[in-house]
This record gives C-alpha cells, sequence and structure tokens, in this order.
C-alpha cells in the first residue's frame, strides 16, 4: 500500500513537472510566406531547434508577390517541416491568397480565400491556456486580420509579433503586400508588436546578416539528420537543414543578389526567445495611410516595436544550436 502511494506521489510529481516545463513554454503559430526568400525558411528552422523555448502549435501560410502562388508558400513550409521530422507534430495549414479586403465580405461563407488557417488559428486561441497564444506572422497581416474579423473574442487572448512595416519609415514588403490587412489588426485593440526592417539601415533587421563564408562554415553539414529526403525547391535532394541553407544562399547569389543576407524574420523568433536581443519602444497605436504610417499622439491603445537588434547575439545562437544538433557519429 505504501509502495502504491510512493509511486502515485512520483507520478503526480512527474506529471505536475511535465505541465509546468510545458506552460514555460512559448506557444507560437508561425504564419509564413515561406517561398517568398530564404528568411522565413530560418525563422521555422530556428523556432523547430528551440523546442525548449517554443510550443509550435502549427504552421499557417499566406501569399505574397515573390512565392510562386499560395501552394508554392505551402510546399516550401512543408519542405522545412519534413526536415526536423515534424509533419506528425506540426500541422500546416493553407492561408490566405488574396488580400483582406477581397475576402472580409466572405468571411462567413463556407470556403473562403485561407478558412483553413483562420480557423485553425481561431481553435488555438480560444483555448484555455494560461499565457495568451503567440501569432508570429512573417508575410503579410492578412490571416490574422480575417481571424480577428471572424471572431473578435481572440482579440484578448493572443498576441501578435510581426516581422514587418518600417515604422516610422514608409514602406515594406510584407505590408505592402496587404496594406488593407494592418488597420484591422492593430485597430482592433490587440496586443501588437512590430518587428521593424529598415532596408539598407543598421538599425533593425536589415542588419542581422549572415555572410556566404558564415554559411560555408557554420551551417552547411549542420543540423539534425532528418529521416525524410527533400527535393529543395531550386532541386537537389536534402536531409537537414544546414545544407538546404546553403543551397538557398548559393541561388539567392547566383541571381544577383548582395553577398550578405538578412534573416529578417528569423529575428522575430529571437527576440521573443530572449528580449535582450533587441530594444522595444511603446508608443501609442499610429494608423497606415496607404503605404506610410501616421502617428496618434492620444490614441489610448498601445503598440510596441522593435529595433537596434544585437546581430552577433542572435546570429552566433543560430550557428550554435546548429552545431549542438549535429551529430557526432
Amino acid at each position: 500500500m505504501k509502495k502504491t502511494y510512493f509511486l502515485l506521489v512520483l507520478l503526480v510529481f512527474f506529471l505536475g513537472a511535465c505541465n509546468q516545463q510545458k506552460s514555460q513554454k512559448i506557444r507560437i503559430i508561425i504564419d509564413t510566406d515561406a517561398n517568398n526568400e530564404l528568411d522565413d525558411q530560418h525563422a521555422l528552422a530556428y523556432a523547430f531547434l528551440n523546442p525548449e523555448v517554443f510550443d509550435v502549435r502549427g504552421v499557417t501560410v499566406n501569399n505574397t508577390d515573390n512565392g510562386f502562388g499560395i501552394q508554392g508558400q505551402y510546399d516550401e513550409a512543408q519542405r522545412i517541416i519534413q526536415l526536423f521530422d515534424l509533419e506528425d507534430q506540426v500541422p500546416l495549414f493553407l492561408g490566405a491568397d488574396e488580400d483582406y479586403e477581397q475576402i472580409a465580405p466572405h468571411i462567413q461563407e463556407e470556403g473562403f480565400d485561407g478558412q483553413l488557417a483562420v480557423d485553425f488559428i481561431i481553435s488555438e486561441a480560444m483555448k484555455t491556456e494560461k499565457a495568451k497564444l503567440v501569432l508570429a506572422p512573417i508575410g503579410k497581416l492578412t490571416n490574422i486580420a480575417l481571424a480577428i474579423l471572424k471572431e473578435p473574442k481572440i482579440v484578448d487572448k493572443i498576441k501578435v509579433v510581426w516581422l514587418g512595416g518600417n515604422y516610422s519609415s514608409p514602406g515594406e514588403y510584407n505590408l505592402v503586400n496587404d496594406n488593407s490587412a494592418v488597420n484591422p489588426v492593430i485597430e482592433s485593440g490587440v496586443e501588437f508588436e512590430m518587428v521593424t526592417v529598415r532596408y539598407g539601415q543598421p538599425t533593425a533587421t536589415d542588419a542581422v546578416r549572415v555572410t556566404p563564408d558564415e554559411v560555408a562554415e557554420h551551417l552547411a553539414g549542420k543540423g539534425p539528420v532528418s529521416k525524410n529526403t527533400i527535393t529543395g525547391r531550386h532541386g537537389g535532394t536534402f536531409n537537414r537543414f544546414g545544407d538546404y541553407s546553403k543551397d538557398l544562399f548559393d541561388h539567392a547569389s547566383m541571381h544577383g543578389y548582395p553577398p550578405s543576407r538578412a534573416l529578417f524574420d528569423m529575428v522575430v523568433l529571437a527576440v521573443l526567445k530572449n528580449p535582450e536581443w533587441g530594444t522595444k519602444h511603446e508608443i501609442p497605436a499610429p494608423k497606415l495611410v496607404g503605404h506610410a504610417w501616421e502617428d496618434q499622439p492620444e490614441n489610448p491603445h498601445k503598440i510596441i516595436y522593435w529595433d537596434e537588434f544585437d546581430r552577433d547575439g542572435i546570429v552566433n545562437d543560430l550557428f550554435e544550436k546548429m552545431e549542438s544538433t549535429t551529430p557526432t557519429n
């Protein structure tokens, strides 16, 4: 009897410890235009390399100009999930192809554009959890805006951390791919953070860059080996992310891009993991007018924007994670 009681106490303690560990993780959905560039792939990989930090509930995709259609976005996200053998653990959903203003009038219709992703976001947000669900849109904001429109109750249950918006400069790729989705998200009153881009400036994610030499030294041949072998978007076969990363960089260089490449989207995951790797600014929520920001000093709703990122801290953490997950035999 005493032995049975002792075993039950141990079991309760173990289950409690497991639940506490899981609750301390960041419950997150990554919303991505994965086939647009090469930073989305590294953002997904970084999340998967940090399972002690991120509880990735799923991945949703959206379509932007350079992704070869919504199916192309889906296929690329699926490749990264497969490279980490997570296809049975991380569900993947098709999201919005068109813009918010085109889809919104049909939000109550069955089979509207993006419904699978939108319904998944709502379902996860409405689950009873201590901490808010983090939505990490690293493409346009369309899926998030549609989810809020369809079920406004999720506003109090989510935090949105967006890679986009050059605040306070006008224009930015994710923003201009659907500027109609931006104000509906911010004006909903949702907890909202903007990880800034600022092309060509040293103050934001455009400065978090890696060179081909760094990729060859720290990424190629590194990372966990998958039981899957995927065909890359440029051809070739791969069974670890480090080799696929090098292939993505090689093809970017072949098409005349600058030698170093920014890991824009990965910075969202990095500052969620370690807020010391960036600087946060709280401001009254601005309004987007066209592609430019208009400040609203009297707005009681506050948002956060991030800049001044620790490039070395972020990039070296990626390199260290890749190294530590590389098989030794």
